[in-house]
């Protein structure tokens, strides 16, 4: 199935995205399968992008990795959802995409010669520690804290919803450094990329709907000591340097919602010629033909979006707003296209052998994560429309 209308994208575009689907398909559906079945890490998936030298995609030269923008970055992690990865495909890559952003940024010169090499031979993996079971959306409101020592930090609290944490060696850490002020919520909060010391961080797996193969996790913050050197950029200022990540991440989860989509029609498109029923294949129905092809078109539409926003991110320009808007319609577009399929193969997409089931509960989950398609309504509401404030 054709994915997209290639004649208008620099020769660079074109090349990441067979090479890097060439490199994807290698692990097929039933691959996936397995891990998904046996909550089993994709280790050998991830060695082979590391051979590659993709897991060092937006990293620097000079750091070890290839220097790429996010446009790059993010026909990378298209290709690798649409190849049956998925969210466990595209989690086990995009941690090496967006984290690192506040190091390549802001970071010391010595932190990023000492880590980023790390990160772009897939020698270090890591985590990314925001989100705390009180806060909710309002990161302004979390409360694991960082207290200042002798030589460094030390620091209690509490995260869930935190990937990679049962293998990471180091996670990208958010903690409040001064109270919160009614008056700047979002300051005194700082980065720290901390050591995963399992004596003073106790981690414990969610059992969860989707993307087994991949660790979702509580973690329990206990005097955890963080040294001087490992604080990323300035003290207080943690959670505007975290927006370099943000916007990369809603980005990249767009083009794998688009994956995933895109990874469906393709099972759904092969059935319905296939498929024959009162002497004629289901695909020849209207009922089953214009949904599939109103997905395609979605999905189009989202990916175009997606660009958009990595170009002016690429650029060095604002795109918030077209980040947002990507993640929405990425999450949308995938989810759409995953469940009509599964309408088009109907009691065939409960058996795992199609492929379906696994990619439905895995792209449900861009509806909720990294944040809901209401708060995205939400931000463009007040942001873009300048309505008044409704949360």
């Amino acid at each position: 199935m054709t994915t997209t209308d290639q004649s208008t994208e620099a020769p660079d575009l074109d090349l990441i995205r067979n090479t890097t689907r060439e490199l994807a398909r290698k692990f097929d559906h039933d691959y996936w399968l397995d891990c998904d079945n046996n909550h089993k890490y994709p280790w050998e998936f991830v060695k082979a992008f590391a051979e590659g030298g993709w897991l060092g995609a937006m990293i620097p030269e000079e750091y070890g990795g290839i220097g790429l923008g996010l446009r790059e970055a993010a026909v990378m992690m298209g290709e690798i959802a649409g190849s049956g990865g998925g969210m466990s495909g595209g989690s086990a890559v995009h941690f090496y995409v967006f984290p690192p952003a506040p190091i390549v940024r802001y970071g010391s010169e010595d932190m990023k010669r000492k880590y980023l090499p790390q990160l772009a031979s897939g020698d270090m993996l890591t985590a990314f520690g925001i989100t705390e079971p009180t806060a909710g959306v309002d990161t302004s409101r979390i409360k694991t804290k960082a207290t200042k020592v002798d030589g460094g930090w030390v620091i209690n609290g509490q995260k869930v919803f935190i990937t990679n944490a049962q293998n990471a060696q180091r996670i990208l850490l958010l903690a409040r450094t001064s109270p919160r002020d009614d008056a700047k919520p979002l300051a005194g909060m700082t980065i720290f990329f901390a050591e995963m010391n399992r004596e003073n961080v106790t981690v414990r797996e969610i059992d969860k709907l989707g993307r087994a193969a991949i660790d979702t996790n509580e973690l329990f913050i206990d005097n955890l000591f963080v040294p001087d050197e490992d604080v990323v950029g300035e003290v207080g200022k943690g959670f505007y340097y975290i927006i370099d990540g943000l916007n990369p991440e809603r980005i990249v989860v767009a083009m794998e919602g688009v994956g995933l989509g895109r990874a469906a029609l393709e099972i759904g498109a092969e059935y319905a010629k296939n498929r024959v029923v009162f002497d004629r294949p289901i695909g020849q129905n209207q009922a089953v033909a214009h949904p599939l092809a109103d997905s395609w078109i979605r999905l189009e539409a989202a990916e175009r979006m997606a660009m958009h926003a990595a170009e002016l991110f690429d650029n060095h320009q604002d795109c918030g707003h077209e980040s947002a808007a990507a993640k929405y319609l990425g999450a949308e577009a995938g989810f759409e296209a995953c469940d009509r399929v599964f309408s088009t193969l109907g009691g065939y997409a409960y058996a795992k052998e199609y492929h379906i089931e696994r990619l439905w509960r895995e792209v449900r989950l861009l509806r909720n994560a990294p944040f809901s398609q209401e708060m995205v309504r939400n931000y463009i509401a007040q942001q873009v429309l300048g309505l008044p404030r409704s949360y």
